[in-house]
């Protein structure tokens, strides 16, 4: 399809209520949108939670208003079409759009039917449903998958059969809502490169909703939103430029453009910001980061105590003959902060779920103080070994946010007083003190993870793990949740974090195990893992640009150590005098 048959799209002053149970309309969540998508083009939306970004892709394809019910003012056109008042299954074949929750749009039995369901339903040739089926699985890099079943894929993996899934369709317009959040880093990259490409070489117009601003670099324009609105629609240069318009609207800067308070005309991407720096005999002060390194490591040692958990040479093996771990050993010490990070499907839901039960090993052994868990009771691992779920509705249940974080001290046998004291220290940890009557669900996201961090810190137990604890909220969110578990561990909690979000490890974590093929490919503390570029390449993982730059402008060629933060980049880089 030629761009001038793919169509302008025009939301002409759309605003949009969403309708409340029990028939009221709530605060708008679109406010006089006035915006022109034009063919070929790549646009990137950001924006806070909450900022109506979500709504604004619902408008695109029709679900807003044929799906979602509420009062719908202004139009939406495709060419002269009016997107507004068509089926959205009309609109399918021309509006792709992939779910914040991806999830929710799988439901087929296998991985070659979830991607064939498209194409089926246009009345393809079924030549050329097998056609666009290897395309679209190409495209993700999930070829080899066809056979498995979506349940048994890990997230990112089924987060890139969800955009296959679409692919397949050949939009004009391929939507992206958050859509490749729950992908490695390097993954990330791969996938919306492609995309990138496939848009410009014509063949689509892509528009994506991102928290992580690297990769909205790739966009020839940005729209930025709050409340509801656009506050500013400008090229990338401009919006990703303005560290303090993006901290000030809930969206991380890019270091580049942090850089930018000593060096206001820093090119933002990272080779031409390279080259500038260097240019201008820019350097990093090495001997200044082994001095910083050296104290944090004595200060960081003296507050750990004794191992708490071990696990030795630990295989295990899902129904079906799946290998998810071959030989991983690990061990954890008391008041330790450790990042577990991986390329999808290396294993590191599976590892950390062995730390508290929720697995079993197939081979090996797990030990918690010294004890296999297999010999202790459920109920006093849970004592021990707290975990958070990737997704919070996955654990949440109960119809107030006292009842859910009081759940689990009553499973304790805790009298009534107890179970009140716990619950009242719970939320007050967590910033949730006065929220007790609350409907968990209608809590943003970002809150509903406090509420499961809650529950679990009801318990009292000595390890917290967190499996992905910062995917879908924005920066202001995430910094919000990682400050709290920063809070913890220095409050003599031991933390345990899965994360695909480096910039999270660089900051926050002591140490990083990196998880490759079931087995553990670094285990080291973060500055050290962090500069290890060839083993985190192979793991999927692509360092901060922060670290980046500090690499690349280091003396050596071969840096031991790494920067944490943009921050602490400018800190440390010195100009000939």
């Amino acid at each position: 399809m030629s761009r001038e048959e793919q169509g302008v799209l025009r939301l002409h002053n759309v605003t949009f209520r969403y309708r409340l149970p029990g028939g009221k309309l709530g605060a708008p969540a679109l406010q006089n949108i006035h915006v022109e998508i034009r063919p070929g083009e790549c646009l990137f939306i950001l924006g806070p939670s909450g900022a109506g970004k979500s709504s604004f892709c619902y408008t695109l394809n029709g679900l807003i208003p044929q799906f979602f019910r509420g009062r719908f003012e202004g139009e939406v056109l495709l060419g002269d079409h009016p997107v507004h008042r068509s089926p959205v299954a009309r609109m399918a074949g021309r509006v792709g759009l992939v779910f914040q929750d991806f999830e929710t749009q799988l439901f087929s039995t296998s991985v070659e039917l979830e991607v064939a369901f498209g194409p089926e339903n246009l009345g393809l040739p079924r030549d050329e449903i097998r056609r666009r089926i290897e395309e679209a699985l190409s495209q993700v890099d999930l070829l080899g998958l066809e056979r498995r079943e979506p349940a048994t894929l890990s997230g990112g993996q089924k987060q890139r059969l969800a955009i296959a899934s679409v692919l397949s369709l050949k939009p004009s317009l391929l939507v992206l809502d958050e859509a490749t959040t729950d992908l490695d880093p390097l993954g990330r990259q791969q996938v919306l490169s492609i995309l990138r490409n496939l848009q410009a070489q014509g063949e689509m117009t892509l528009l994506a909703v991102e928290h992580e601003t690297e990769e909205a670099l790739m966009a020839d324009r940005i729209l930025l939103m709050a409340q509801g609105r656009i506050l500013r629609d400008a090229p990338r240069e401009e919006i990703l430029g303005d560290a303090e318009l993006c901290l000030a609207h809930g969206v991380r800067p890019l270091d580049t453009a942090l850089l930018r308070r000593r060096w206001p005309e820093l090119p933002l991407e990272e080779g031409r910001a390279v080259r500038y720096l260097k240019e201008r005999g820019v350097y990093l002060n090495q001997e200044a980061l082994l001095a910083r390194h050296r104290e944090e490591a004595e200060r960081y040692e003296k507050k750990l105590g004794d191992v708490l958990l071990e696990v030795r040479d630990v295989h295990h093996r899902y129904p079906g003959g799946i290998l998810a771990l071959e030989g991983a050993s690990f061990t954890l010490r008391k008041g330790e902060f450790v990042a577990i990070v991986g390329q999808n499907g290396s294993g590191k839901t599976t590892l950390v779920k062995h730390f508290n039960g929720l697995l079993r090993p197939t081979q090996g052994e797990v030990l918690l103080k010294g004890r296999d868990i297999r010999q202790i009771p459920v109920e006093k691992l849970a004592g021990e070994v707290g975990y958070v779920f990737q997704n919070p509705d996955h654990q949440i249940f109960a119809e107030t946010v006292a009842e859910e974080v009081a759940f689990g001290p009553r499973n304790l046998g805790l009298s009534e007083r107890e179970v009140a004291i716990r619950v009242a220290e719970a939320l007050e940890a967590v910033g949730l003190r006065g929220m007790e009557k609350a409907d968990p669900f209608a809590l943003t996201k970002g809150m509903r993870q406090r509420v499961a961090v809650a529950s679990i810190l009801a318990a009292r137990p000595q390890i917290i793990i967190l499996d992905e604890p910062t995917t879908g909220l924005d920066h202001r969110e995430q910094v919000g949740m990682m400050e709290l578990l920063k809070r913890l561990n220095e409050e003599g909690h031991t933390i345990v974090c899965i994360t695909h979000s480096l910039w999270v490890v660089a900051a926050y974590a002591q140490r990083m195990a990196v998880v490759h093929g079931g087995r553990i490919l670094l285990d080291l503390p973060v500055r050290e893992g962090l500069a290890r570029t060839e083993e985190l390449q192979k793991a999927h993982l692509v360092p901060p640009l922060a670290c980046r730059l500090a690499q690349a402008l280091s003396p050596s060629p071969s840096p031991a150590l790494t920067v944490r933060n943009a921050e602490e980049l400018l800190d440390l880089l010195e100009e000939p005098s």
